[in-house]
C-alpha cells in the first residue's frame, strides 16, 4: 500500500479524519448478449485520474445539479418508482436516472433515449452527435437542453435498478453511487470515445470477473461484486428481469499486516470481501 494511503487509513481508524460527504452518482452496467452469454462494457480510467486511476469501471459519474431539470422529457417508470427502489427522495431519483443516461452517452456514445414520436435512437455516430457529446462532457450543455434541442425523451424504461454502494469513509473523494443495468439498444454501438478512459472493451461477464480474481483486471470492489452477481444470468433478459432488494453497501477498512482489506455489513454480520466475491454457480451448473 502506498505510504500516503496507509497514513489516511491509519488516521481514519484512530478517529482523526474529517469524513467527506459523498457526492451522489449514477453508474450503468451496459450489457449485450454474446456467444457465451452476457458481455459487459468496461472503461479503464487513465492513470492520471484523481479517483479510481487505472481501474476498469462501468460508465458513470457524479450527478450534475442540472440533471434534475430533465424530468419533463421522460418515458418509463416515474421518479417515485426509482425513489422506492433506491431508498431516496423522488427529486434525487429523477436526477440519478438522468445522470445515468447522460454519463452513458458521454462515456460510451450509447444514448438511452427516444424521439418524441416514440421511435428509438439508433445511430449516434455522426459529427453532430459528437459535438453534443463533448458539450455535455464540458458542461457547456445540460441534458435537458440537449433533449429539447433534438426533440428527445429519456427512456427510463431501458434502465433497471441494481445496487447502491458508498465509497469508504477514509477516502478523500467519496461517492454515493446507485448502479443501474441497461441493455445495448438495437442499432446502437459503443465507440472508443476517449476522455477519462485510455481503453474500452466488451468482455464476457464471467471473464471480467475471473480477471479480477486472478489479478489481471483491476476493478473496484463494487464493480467486481456486481459482475459476480451478473454471472448468475444466462442472458441479458434474465439480468434485466431480476428482482432486486437494494440496500446501501459501505466498506469498513481493516489493516492486516500492512495490507488494506475491507469488511462489509451483511444479513449475518460483517464479512470480508474475499468471501463476497467467491464465484457463483453459472446457469445450469451446480
Amino acid at each position: 500500500m502506498p505510504p500516503d494511503r496507509r497514513q489516511l487509513v491509519e488516521r481514519y481508524l484512530r478517529g482523526e479524519t474529517d469524513v467527506v460527504e459523498p457526492r451522489d452518482a449514477a453508474t450503468v452496467a451496459l450489457l449485450r448478449d454474446g456467444p457465451a452469454g452476457p458481455e459487459v462494457y468496461l472503461l479503464r480510467r487513465r492513470a492520471t485520474m484523481a479517483f479510481a486511476a487505472g481501474m476498469h469501471v462501468f460508465p458513470g459519474g457524479a450527478v450534475d445539479p442540472r440533471d434534475g431539470d430533465g424530468g419533463d422529457r421522460w418515458v418509463g417508470p416515474l421518479p417515485a418508482a426509482w425513489a422506492e427502489a433506491f431508498g431516496c427522495q423522488p427529486a434525487l431519483a429523477g436526477a440519478l436516472v438522468c445522470a445515468a443516461v447522460r454519463e452513458t452517452f458521454e462515456e460510451s456514445g450509447v444514448l438511452l433515449a427516444a424521439h418524441e414520436d416514440g421511435t428509438p435512437v439508433t445511430d449516434t455516430t455522426g459529427e453532430d452527435w459528437e459535438r453534443d457529446r463533448l458539450a455535455l462532457i464540458d458542461g457547456d450543455l445540460a441534458l435537458s437542453d440537449f433533449l429539447a434541442r433534438r426533440s428527445l425523451v429519456v427512456r427510463a424504461d431501458l434502465l433497471r435498478p441494481w445496487a447502491h454502494w458508498i465509497t469508504p469513509e477514509w477516502q478523500t473523494r467519496r461517492f454515493d453511487t446507485r448502479f443501474f443495468l441497461a441493455a445495448l439498444p438495437a442499432g446502437q454501438r459503443t465507440r472508443d470515445v476517449g476522455g477519462e478512459a485510455d481503453r474500452v472493451v466488451w468482455l464476457p461477464v464471467p471473464e471480467a470477473f475471473e480477471g479480477f480474481r486472478s489479478g489481471s483486471l483491476t476493478l473496484m470492489n463494487a464493480t467486481a461484486y456486481i459482475l459476480r452477481e451478473l454471472c448468475a444470468h444466462a442472458d441479458v433478459a434474465s439480468a434485466m428481469a431480476a428482482v432486486r432488494r437494494i440496500r446501501p453497501v459501505l466498506g469498513h477498512p481493516v489493516l492486516n499486516g500492512g495490507r488494506l482489506e475491507y469488511v462489509y455489513d451483511g444479513e449475518h454480520g460483517r464479512a470480508p470481501l474475499s468471501e463476497l466475491v467467491e464465484p457463483l454457480d453459472r446457469p445450469g451448473e451446480r
